[in-house]
Parts: structure tokens; sequence; C-alpha cells
């Protein structure tokens, strides 16, 4: 299965790995907008085109990984691509994904391709987790908190806002709000109430803090709804104390069953990652294997994280995943 990316940032060196990771799978080529000759990739023989170039190579790969930002990047780019590839992204901006997904659809069917958004750990996992849960246990409630742990998306949306040089931001759960839940006692919890966020920005020399602090804690989607606090450090600092990309998180459902709903349940699926790039692109990478599976079959148009039956994920045969894994 030949696999391209489009963006070689921390997403596309993650997708890299994890397709080297995978005997099934072999990197194809790398798209970027940056000058191809100055983009040095791991993987030994591997072109690295120009995505103005895209459209010659498209016979060259069976699923194109989309590895930009969520702010600006995929909204454009994910269902501009699926006019000429299959394609995969990890759009992560909750309250626009079914506008996003709209958007896609309409392009993979015009083109006979197939796609899938919003592929991760949240939304992706977690989405699957949360899915399950209220499924098992419909007279219930849901949790879901991130971090302690640096959004990417978030740190892309630092990094778009003008005189803003680099950043980096933290998801923060709130420790009472998390103690709450795990009791059993179903609290009503606010978003403001379940995390804080903490950012820290390298500005550019002369830029306005105020106005770039402003402008984060008001951002709609991203900070409004939250406690939100600013760190204005240096380059060398950034680097020093900031340089990791760990991740992490947990979905809960509390609910009844009995016949006098009698009996209190906790389901439980947490997440604790060395680096989100790398734990988000291996679970690109199962799903990209999985629509191209399904794209053999005839399917098209987009699809999501619920669509998928768990054995196109696996590159064992049906007989082998009943004989081990069920």
């Amino acid at each position: 299965m030949k696999i391209g990316i489009l963006g070689y940032g921390n997403l596309g060196r993650g997708v890299e790995a994890a397709v080297k990771n995978n005997p099934d799978m072999e990197l194809s080529c790398v798209f970027t907008r940056r000058n191809p000759s100055d983009v040095k990739i791991l993987t030994e023989g591997v072109p690295v085109y120009s995505v103005d170039d895209v459209k010659k190579h498209n016979n060259e790969v069976d699923v194109l990984i989309m590895c930009g930002g969520s702010a600006t990047d995929l909204p454009k780019q994910t269902p501009e691509y699926a006019k000429y590839f299959n394609v995969i992204d990890s759009f992560d901006t909750h309250a626009k994904i079914p506008e996003h997904f709209a958007d896609v659809d309409k392009a993979a069917k015009d083109s006979g391709h197939i796609a899938l958004i919003s592929c991760g750990w949240d939304p992706g996992m977690f989405s699957l987790a949360r899915l399950y849960a209220n499924c098992i246990l419909p007279d219930g409630k849901d949790y879901t908190f991130w971090g302690k742990g640096v959004s990417q998306g978030h740190s892309d949306a630092i990094r778009r806002i003008e005189g803003v040089k680099d950043g980096k931001q933290y998801t923060i759960p709130v420790q009472a709000a998390l103690d709450a839940v795990r009791s059993g006692k179903k609290p009503e919890l606010t978003t403001r109430q379940k995390h804080t966020r903490e950012c820290f920005v390298v500005a550019e020399e002369g830029a306005d803090e105020a106005r770039i602090e402003k402008e984060i804690k008001e951002m709609p989607n991203y900070f409004a709804d939250y406690d939100t606090t600013v760190h204005f450090i240096t380059e060398e600092e950034l680097k020093r104390d900031h340089s990791g990309i760990p991740h992490g998180g947990f979905v809960f459902r509390t609910g009844k069953t009995g016949w006098e709903k009698e009996n209190n349940n906790i389901i439980e699926y947490s997440l604790k990652l060395d680096s989100n790039p790398a734990f988000t692109s291996s679970v690109i990478v199962a799903f990209a294997r999985a629509i191209y599976k399904m794209k053999n079959e005839g399917q098209t148009g987009c699809k999501t994280v619920f669509d998928i039956a768990p054995a196109y994920l696996s590159p064992l045969s049906g007989e082998e995943i009943r004989a081990h894994l069920l």
C-alpha cells in the first residue's frame, strides 16, 4: 500500500515513522509547500515534490495523508486534494466537523475517491470510546478530559497570530473535576470547570504582547471558553523547557444498569502519550489501511471513524483476528 504525505512537520514525520512500522505499507512520496530540495526526510530513496506538482503524481499514491493544521490548512486542503487522491486528515475543530465533512464528502464523491476526516485520538479513538460507552450505558453521562499535554491544534492556532514567532499550549485537566467524575458523583461541569489552558509564547521583536494575549484569550473554538494563562518567554526558554510534545487524556461514562437501575458503572478509557504527533500518526496510518480496503470494495465519499469496522484497521486476516484477539 503506497502512502503519500502532504506536509512534513511534526505530524508528517510521525506518519513517516508509522509507515516504517507497518510492513504492508511503504512511503511513496512527500509533498511540501517549501522548496523540495530543502526538505530532508528519513526514508531513503523517497522523492519530495512541490505541492504545485501534486496532480502529476496522483497515480503514485493509494492514500494521501494530510498533515496540515486544522485552523487554516485542512478546511481548504482536504476537499481540494480529495479531487485527486484518497485522503485522510486529523481535523480537530470539533464545532466545524459537520461543515468540513460536507465539503470533503462532495469533493470525494464527485471524483470517485474515498476520504476520512477527524482521525487521531480526539477526535478519533476518544470518539469511539464515547460512542461505545453511550450504546452500552444509555442511561448515563459523558465526560472527556484532555491533558496535561501539548495540543498541536491549539499551538498551531497561537502560531498563526500576527506577531507570534513560536508557541506551545498545554491543556490541563482540573483535578477536582477529574476526582468528582471518578467517584461516580455525576457532577455538572462547565467547559471552564473541566480544563485550564496555559500558553507559552515567543513574540516577534517589537510585537504588541497585550494584543497577542487578547487575541489568544478571545479566540473562538480554542480559548474563549477557558481560563487561559499566557506567558511570554524567550526562544531559548521555549526550546529548553517545552521541546517535547506529550499529551493524553480520559474518556468517562458513568451510568446505571439493572431493572431498578440499582447498579452504578464507570467506563474509563485513558491515554498517556510521550509524543502526541507520533501517536496521532499511528492512528491515522491504521485508518488509512481501512479506507484503502474500503476503496477497493468500491466505496467513495467521506467517512469518519464511526463508519469503519474494526477489522478493516488490521493487517491480519479475519481468521487471525478471531483466533488471537477475540
